[in-house]
Order: structure tokens, then sequence, then C-alpha cells
């Protein structure tokens, strides 16, 4: 059986080895076993890199709205706080999820995890 793409697996939320069976058992809990293919998954770690993207990402992306409706419009600072606050809070809710699979499944799929001794590969 060929392993699907990681990023493809990845961006669905999806098992890394068949692709198939779902990542998550909640929000951000990776399962320990895939339901389809039996695939032990609670071993590999997406470490802190899907915050850090979602940071960036999100910082980019926001900051530039603030500014130009800022620029724009100029509106009050309680008008900017009613419009980026929330729009912060649903995009990490949104992206993190993504990231950590597609983390996660980059990490699986050239087994990036820690040996028994806890060292890194």
């Amino acid at each position: 059986m060929t392993r699907p793409s990681p990023v493809i697996a990845g961006l669905l939320l999806r098992c890394p080895h068949c692709g198939k069976g779902k990542l998550f058992k909640s929000y951000l809990k990776v399962k320990d076993r895939c339901d389809v293919c039996s695939a032990k998954l609670g071993e590999t770690d997406s470490g802190d890199a899907p915050m850090v993207f979602a940071i960036l990402i999100l910082g980019f992306a926001i900051v530039g709205a603030a500014l130009f409706v800022e620029l724009r419009y100029m509106p009050p600072y309680w008008l900017h706080a009613v419009l980026w606050l929330p729009s912060l809070a649903v995009g990490s809710w949104f992206l993190l999820p993504l990231l950590k699979s597609v983390f996660y499944a980059v990490n699986y799929h050239y087994d990036a995890g820690e040996d028994l001794t806890g060292r890194m590969q």
C-alpha cells in the first residue's frame, strides 16, 4: 500500500499512513490508533511549528487588514478591537488543526520522531 501525500492527508485531517481514517479524536488531540488501518498515531509530535505558522499567517493577514482599514477609514480604536479580535480567534480556531495535521503528517511520513532513548533521530 502506498502512503498518501503528507500534505494532502494533513489538509484533509486524515491518517498519514492510509489517508482514510480521522487523525484527531477531539479538537487537537491525536488518536492513539487509526480506525481504518490500525497504524500507531500517538507517537509522533508536530512540536511548536503549527502555532508559529499560525501566528505568522494570522499576524500578517490581520495586521495588514488593520493597517488598511486604519489608513482608509480611520475608525475608533474600539471598532478595531471589535473587528480584529474575533477575526484572530476564528482564524486561530480554523488554522491550528490544519497546520497541526500537516506538520504531524510530514513528521510521520519522514519518521522524524524521537528514538527510544529520547534523542531526536
